[in-house]
């Protein structure tokens, strides 16, 4: 998925996925001024629409593959 990252806040726990409830992980920009968010699954499942209508795209996804700060060596 082509992303912008932009200055927007990151998104938290609180932010659900429009499409499901899922914690969101995408935030598409629109060009006509509004905001969606998705979960990865979504994102990816909506990706060629998303790409048509969004003005920028912030996706987070490569949270769900990154080691927490906080876990021990043997957990890494």
């Amino acid at each position: 998925m082509t992303t912008v990252l932009t200055p927007a806040s990151p998104l938290t726990a609180a932010d659900r996925c429009d499409r499901c409830g899922a914690q969101a992980y995408l935030r598409v920009v629109l060009m006509s001024g509004g905001e969606l968010l998705f979960c990865a699954h979504h994102g990816r499942k909506f990706e060629p629409e998303l790409k048509k209508i969004a003005a920028e795209i912030q996706d987070e996804t490569e949270r769900l593959t990154a080691t927490p700060r906080s876990a021990s060596e043997e957990e890494r």
